[in-house]
């Protein structure tokens, strides 16, 4: 996702995008990190909630299921699989939105969100797109509006470091290589966030999963 119209299939590589439902499924305890995410973000009816690299929609279905009353908005940057979403969404019979956009140059006005969420995403942008990104998050929220992400974080133990380096081979050394140094809540203060916090960290088959929970100030 990017203005250059560039962006990183859900599952790190096209081929693979018919699978990664059940691979996400098996190798990141998907069910578990994605409610409690969604349960950290406190969302309510009337919330606008926008679901950032929304990929097959398997959050932002969740969260309609959860808190009917809301707004959610999917945005990805793969037509193929927003056309997956579209289906889950359709399957579940939950109303949201998808919109095809690039989260360095989201399509929406300044102060339209309540709550922007994203899971899995970060740890496939290069640096300039990560602060590009979460400076345009910071853009879309309302002031006060809160940003939860769920994404590789630094590993717990050394079980955690071997089992990420699974993750690092498939998605890239180097452009993994923040998640594992736990530097992400350093980049979200960068985009003009604050009260930058890990909410919980949990441990996976390929990893330690993150929690972060931030807030957008007055401005950004």
């Amino acid at each position: 996702m990017s203005k250059t119209k560039h962006f990183v299939p859900a599952a790190g590589y096209d081929f693979l995008t018919g699978i990664y439902d059940p691979v996400v499924a098996l190798t990141t305890r998907e069910r578990v990190f994605k409610q409690r995410l969604i349960a950290q973000a406190a969302i309510r009816d009337n919330h606008a909630v926008l679901d950032l690299a929304c990929g097959t929609g398997t959050l932002a279905v969740w969260i309609k299921r959860r808190v009917p009353g809301a707004h959610v908005v999917g945005v990805d940057g793969d037509p193929k699989i927003l056309a997956r979403a579209k289906v889950k969404a359709e399957r579940h019979k939950a109303e949201i939105v998808l919109d095809q956009g690039y989260s360095t140059d989201l399509p929406y006005d300044d102060d339209s969100y309540d709550r922007v969420v994203s899971s899995l995403f970060f740890h496939h942008l290069l640096y300039e797109d990560k602060i590009a990104t979460i400076r345009e998050v910071c853009r879309v929220l309302k002031p006060g509006g809160e940003f939860h992400v769920a994404d590789w974080g630094k590993p717990q133990n050394p079980l955690m470091y071997v089992l990420f380096q699974l993750v690092r081979l498939l998605d890239g050394m180097e452009i993994t290589r923040d998640n594992m140094l736990g530097k992400l809540p350093e980049y979200f203060k960068l985009g003009g966030f604050e009260g930058v916090e890990t909410r919980d960290e949990i441990s996976t088959p390929l990893g330690t999963m993150a929690l972060y929970a931030m807030r957008k100030p007055g401005g950004c």
